[in-house]
């Protein structure tokens, strides 16, 4: 079935959901979870402030957010590999998704709507649609539902 699991995390509720489901489908699969994290550098000199002081401080966050994954996975017997890379998110997933030869990528869904969604951008959106693999997409129970209009307005 699977087996590389790549979870990407930002130590969101989504992300942490999401990893909670990599551990749960690695356990029944066998399979090895990649954590991945990744330091959007793009964000940090737009800031114009202490780049390098911020990414540092990004990096060693990533660590913590990876290495809690490999505590996470360790009471059920997953392995999990961890790395931090810097880049654009979704591009950076994308690639890392390529060089460990995933097969799966299970990531959170931020549950943003309307214009926020049009104007940040989703990268599991932009994932979901360029990889070339199966995304599973995790949507948290703190996102909010989105309110469809009916289709059957005159039912």
């Amino acid at each position: 079935m699977y087996d590389r699991i790549l979870v990407p995390l930002d130590g969101s509720a989504p992300a942490d959901e999401a990893l909670d489901r990599a551990i749960d489908l690695a356990a029944t699969a066998d399979a090895t979870v990649y954590a991945l994290y990744v330091v959007d550098e793009r964000v940090l000199h737009a800031t114009q402030l202490d780049a390098g002081g911020l990414v540092r401080a990004y990096e060693e966050e990533g660590e913590r957010i990876v290495s809690e994954a490999v505590e996470a996975a360790d009471p059920v017997g997953v392995e999990v590999v961890t790395a931090v890379e810097h880049g654009s998110p979704h591009r950076a997933i994308l690639q890392y998704a390529e060089e460990v030869d995933a097969d799966l990528i299970v990531m959170g869904t931020h549950g943003r709507r309307g214009i926020e969604r049009y104007l940040l951008g989703s990268v599991t959106e932009r994932v979901l649609r360029m990889a070339d693999v199966p995304v599973l997409t995790i949507r948290s129970e703190d996102s909010p539902v989105e309110e469809e209009e009916s289709l059957d307005a005159d039912a």
